[in-house]
């Protein structure tokens, strides 16, 4: 099931948007600011992104502009939807890499159309990198599943599995490790959270005859997957 992250401030607007969404077979999230949407985004992912440009605590541009700024992360097709209806708001939008900018008032059906194009445009822009018949990996849509169900991960597993995949048979150091997923973050990290980690991701994807990741005690991980 499909996941749209819709961050509107007004609450009935959100709400109308997220029940017509449901309606419609998709699963939703709802965020009403800048910083509730950030740590949606961050804790469940979403597929797509319906984002509002005035919002309480800063301007849906910052939210669009954090996604695609770390190359660590996940980075959803966002839609505009907003009042503001300046050729110049528009432009930033585009420029910022939104898929589309629709001014309110707008028609539910159009949008729900515009929703189908672009979620559809990404599938074909699907790149799996492992795909051994029990677990698939989708490195562009961040999807992962096991035994043929959806498997959902946290943003921060799904960068240590990209880390993997990227450097499939090779060792990565627990100092390598901490420094790609972690570096710049302001939360102090160590080889227990990272162990912790890992240890969660291996009890999502790995069952008794498929192991892919493998602990080389003292040193760090590698990806045995084939």
């Amino acid at each position: 099931m499909q996941k749209i992250l819709v961050v509107e401030d007004d609450w009935e607007m959100n709400q109308g948007i997220c029940y017509v969404l449901e309606e419609e077979g998709y699963k939703t999230l709802s965020a009403h600011s800048v910083s509730e949407g950030k740590s949606a985004y961050e804790k469940e992912g979403a597929d797509l992104i319906l984002l509002d440009v005035n919002l309480p605590d800063g301007e849906g541009y910052e939210l669009c502009r954090w996604i695609r700024e770390d190359s660590r992360r996940f980075r959803a097709p966002v839609l505009f939807l907003t009042a503001r209806d300046l050729e110049e708001d528009a432009l930033l939008g585009y420029e910022l890499g939104a898929e589309d900018y629709v001014t309110k008032p707008f028609s539910m059906k159009i949008l729900l159309k515009k929703i189908c194009v672009i979620l559809k445009r990404s599938e074909e822009d699907t790149g799996v990198l492992f795909d051994d018949g029990f677990l698939r990996i989708d490195l562009v849509r961040a999807k992962v599943e096991a035994n043929g169900q959806d498997c959902p991960v946290t943003p921060t597993e799904f960068r240590i599995l990209r880390e993997f995949l990227l450097h499939r048979g090779q060792l990565l150091t627990y100092d390598v490790l901490l420094d790609r997923l972690w570096d710049g973050g302001n939360q102090f990290v160590d080889r227990h959270a990272l162990a912790v980690n890992v240890n969660r991701l291996r009890g999502k994807i790995e069952d008794e005859e498929h192991r892919y990741i493998s602990n080389v005690y003292g040193m760090g991980y590698q990806w045995i997957g084939q």
